[in-house]
């Protein structure tokens, strides 16, 4: 999240990085091209990048094996999680913590770049983070994962059955699902009054004029620049292709000149309350935004669009214990908390995001108040796995070349 702000360009990058904004794409391309080649001259190690087509088993290092069987839980202890701001129901600590008679605290992040810089760092003892499947390879390969001992998890039965062989995790050594989810475009009827979803191509929604100041995009590198290849008609969203990364450069630099749209992380907030009224969001936002509705407002105003046929970006967040953490047996509970039924509707309720749990199948949501019929585009099902666009890892010279588009987008950005 499925969703930032990353550590801030110098004075002299922010103004290089407008200039170049301002002065149009033939300079951006030059920027990035110097960039890539900067790149290629540095040594960076070789890297597994775990793919639907080429799934990868992590190996499990002699040092850092999973913890023993049937160890009782630390005491007197504090479980540190680490995650999004407003990603883990309340209701579900609480239970958590009544039960095991202990406490837990939340840290949050803006984005995950964020993140493990921090956890990189090992300023902070977190025992579970709430990472994307997309960042596994940095922290498996970086040795910031502690390896699941199944055994204190056997709520996993719960949960879809791809979840105990995902192809970025094979035997699911070190991650659990803990919410699905697609992006898509959402929209609030008193502040858009046109069908989004019934436009030939709604991606493109975002650039019309008329919606000036009252849109945004995630803030979130990967995923807003996948928006741009589909909106263009190019599939690829891990493209490493110089001519697609300079057409989303062009595009991003149109769209700050269509609509000067915020880059936000708080679309769950902005659009029920107005201050935005269109935005690129992930539909666990969407279904999250009836929690903060203006009092005597109903959620019929809150629209959302996702491919009826399932192409588009198609994501799912995990739970992961980290290596640092002083507190592995909770650490352990908890996450077999979490995929317990009960608990998982109660996340659900409070955060909007949808659990991957076998009980709740997508088709009932709707039926059993989980999702407002106004928003049922929103329900993650789970064909959508094998139909939908995955955001991958990306090699370090592709990553680097990603994120100088982002960065020039973000600094002539809102």
């Amino acid at each position: 999240m499925p969703f930032p702000h990353r550590p801030g360009p110098s004075r002299r990058q922010f103004l290089q990085r407008a200039a170049l904004l301002t002065v149009g794409t033939p300079a951006l391309a030059a920027f990035l091209d110097a960039c890539a080649k900067g790149d290629q001259t540095s040594s960076a190690p070789s890297m597994t990048i775990a793919a639907p087509n080429s799934p990868v088993t992590w190996d499990i290092a002699k040092d850092n094996e999973p913890i023993a069987d049937g160890l009782a839980p630390e005491k007197a202890a504090t479980l540190q999680l680490y995650s999004y701001a407003d990603y883990i129901s309340p209701d579900a600590i609480k239970s958590f913590q009544d039960k095991y008679k202990t406490t837990v605290q939340v840290s949050t992040f803006n984005d995950t770049d964020e993140a493990i810089t921090k956890i990189r760092a090992g300023s902070v003892d977190y025992d579970i983070f709430f990472p994307s499947y997309d960042q596994i390879g940095k922290l498996v390969n970086g040795s910031l994962l502690r390896p699941l001992n199944h055994s204190y998890i056997p709520n996993i039965k719960n949960v879809w059955p791809v979840f105990t062989n995902p192809w970025y995790d094979q035997q699911w050594r070190y991650t659990t699902p803990y919410t699905v989810y697609t992006t898509g475009i959402g929209w609030n009827t008193t502040q858009v009054t046109a069908d989004i979803g019934a436009l030939k191509n709604p991606y493109e929604s975002l650039w019309d004029p008329q919606y000036k100041n009252k849109t945004a995009v995630i803030d979130d590198w990967h995923t807003a620049m996948s928006m741009v290849l589909l909106k263009q008609g190019i599939t690829d969203v891990n493209t490493s292709s110089e001519a697609d990364l300079k057409m989303v450069g062009e595009q991003l630099t149109a769209l700050v000149n269509a609509t000067s749209p915020k880059v936000t992380i708080t679309m769950y907030t902005d659009v029920p309350t107005g201050q935005i009224g269109l935005s690129q969001m992930w539909s666990g936002d969407i279904i999250n935004a009836r929690n903060y509705l203006p009092e005597g407002v109903k959620p019929d105003i809150l629209r959302y669009w996702f491919p009826a046929d399932g192409k588009g970006l198609v994501d799912n967040d995990l739970m992961v214990l980290l290596r640092g953490g002083k507190n592995p047996v909770l650490a352990h509970l908890f996450v077999n908390h979490m995929l317990e039924t009960e608990a998982a509707k109660q996340n659900f309720t409070q955060i909007g995001y949808q659990p991957p749990q076998v009980s709740m199948s997508p088709d009932s949501l709707v039926a059993d108040g989980f999702v407002p019929a106004n928003l049922k585009n929103a329900v993650v099902r789970p064909e959508y796995f094998d139909t939908g666009y995955r955001l991958l890892e990306l090699d370090p010279a592709n990553d680097a070349a990603w994120h100088n588009v982002w960065r020039a987008f973000k600094a002539g950005g809102s």
